[in-house]
Order: structure tokens, then C-alpha cells, then sequence
């Protein structure tokens, strides 16, 4: 059995009452028609309130054996085209992506007890798109996507720091063009569903779908 000193244990009816306190009744939740300006408002507060990266995800991909993968990215732009965020093509994900061009995402904002959750169709970034955000980074950040070989074996530090070295010599002075292999890529969702925390597990969910891109969205309260 797991050492049950691990886990923290189930809230009390006390710690219930204390955290509805600071998670009021929200009906703006279910009275707006547009996700992307719902979505826009949460990050909006998730910025004021979330210490770190108010605009980490997880990403949810699947290989080709259908295996689930799952890992931290940051989102760059979001727009009702989708939700975007950069990467190597050549990476763990970037291959997954190619074989199988849809994932999901999950926001959660701890400090305001709120989560979103998205999932669609994925699609590269035009080229201008990926330039303009690759050269908005910090140097060091453009040598570092030259040099590594994401995703794949390493001897060991040195040999990072090895290829850090030889394209700083190569780009340090002129301006760092962006690999080829570095792109970006646009979630188009089909599905968003926002959920906010509530006493005894008796949570807010409001669920938009649609078939197509194109079509309109439709709106749905889930049991929790």
C-alpha cells in the first residue's frame, strides 16, 4: 500500500467552506456565446495571479501505436484561428504531430482554481509567423534551438554546451536565421471546455463544440 503520508489528504468540510470563499459565484461563466473571449478573459487573470508561465499548457499527443505522450509547452498567440506555440518538427512531438495532426491542451491555473481544456486539429504556422516569433527571442534562446537535438540521445552536458559553442561562433555576430526544423504550431479547436473549482467536488463545466471550424459553436452545461 502507498505510504499514505505521500498524498494529501481529502478536504474537510471546513477546508471546503474556506476554499469557496475565494472562488465566488461566477455567472459570466455561463452566459458568454464566444470561448476566445472567455479564454482571453481567464489568462487575463491567470497573468495578475500565477507566479509562473500563466501560459503553460500541457500538450497531448499520440504516436503512431496510438501510445498518449503529454508534456509542458508555452502558448505564444491565441486568436479564434487557434492556439499556437513553437517547437522542433523533429522532435518527440513535432514527429507525433506529423503522423497524427490533432492533440489536446489543458490550462490550470491553480491560484484561481480554473482549467481549460482544448482539443482539435493542428496545423503549421505560415513561415512568416514562425520567423517573427523566432527572432522576437533572446539570442542565447535562438543558438540554443540551432544546437539542440530535441528529443534525441546525448553523451552528456558537455556535448550540448559543445554545439552551444560552435553556433554562437557561427551566428553571435550576424543575425541568427531560424532552423528549418523550428516551427510552429496551430491547435484549431473543435472542442473547448472551461471548468472551475467548487465546493465538494461539484465543480462548473461549460463545454463548446462544433464539427467543423467553420461551423458555430454550441454550448453545453456537463455534470461535474
Amino acid at each position: 500500500m502507498t505510504d499514505s503520508r505521500l498524498i494529501p489528504p481529502s478536504p474537510s468540510a471546513e477546508d471546503y467552506v474556506t476554499n469557496s470563499a475565494s472562488s465566488p459565484d461566477d455567472p459570466a461563466l455561463f452566459a458568454t456565446q464566444d470561448p476566445f473571449a472567455l479564454f482571453a478573459e481567464w489568462l487575463e487573470d491567470a497573468k495578475k495571479k500565477e507566479p509562473n508561465d500563466p501560459n503553460a499548457m500541457s500538450l497531448a499527443t499520440a504516436d503512431e501505436l496510438g501510445m498518449p505522450d503529454v508534456r509542458m509547452v508555452l502558448l505564444k498567440d491565441v486568436s479564434p484561428a487557434g492556439f499556437v506555440f513553437y517547437t522542433n518538427a523533429e522532435s518527440r512531438k513535432g514527429v507525433q504531430l506529423d503522423q497524427n495532426p490533432v492533440a489536446a491542451l489543458c490550462f490550470h491555473w491553480k491560484s484561481l482554481r480554473r482549467s481549460v481544456r482544448v482539443a482539435g486539429r493542428v496545423e503549421n504556422t505560415s513561415a512568416e509567423e514562425a520567423d517573427a516569433y523566432f527572432h522576437s527571442r533572446a539570442k542565447d534562446s535562438q543558438i540554443g534551438a540551432w544546437a539542440s537535438l530535441q528529443s534525441r540521445p546525448m553523451e552528456g552536458r558537455f556535448e550540448l554546451e559543445k554545439r552551444i559553442a560552435e553556433f554562437g561562433l557561427r551566428y553571435g555576430l550576424t543575425k541568427t536565421p531560424r532552423p528549418p526544423q523550428w516551427k510552429g504550431y496551430r491547435v484549431v479547436p473543435l472542442r473547448i471546455e472551461f471548468w472551475r473549482d467548487r465546493p465538494f467536488r461539484l465543480h462548473d463545466r461549460l463545454e463548446f463544440t462544433r464539427l467543423e471550424p467553420s461551423a458555430p459553436w454550441e454550448t453545453a452545461r456537463l455534470y461535474p
